[in-house]
């Protein structure tokens, strides 16, 4: 069973590369810095929440472990 930490620490890495890209995607689409921002914010916040609960619904599920 995997920590709480380690779950934290696994949202926020997978958090960045996923705000990253989409940052990079919102910027070439419509060319404006502060709206691939803005969106890249919101993305993350809410985006690292919802993993990190999925990542703690999945570790009290005994589903595929022997």
């Amino acid at each position: 069973m995997e920590n709480h930490m380690r779950s934290v620490l696994k949202t926020v890495s997978f958090r960045l590369i996923g705000t990253l890209t989409t940052i990079i995607l919102v910027f070439i689409f419509t060319r404006e810095i502060a709206a691939s921002l803005q969106v890249g914010a919101a993305e993350f916040l809410t985006k690292m929440l919802l993993y990190y609960f999925h990542e703690r619904l999945w570790n009290m599920s005994r589903f595929g472990r022997d």
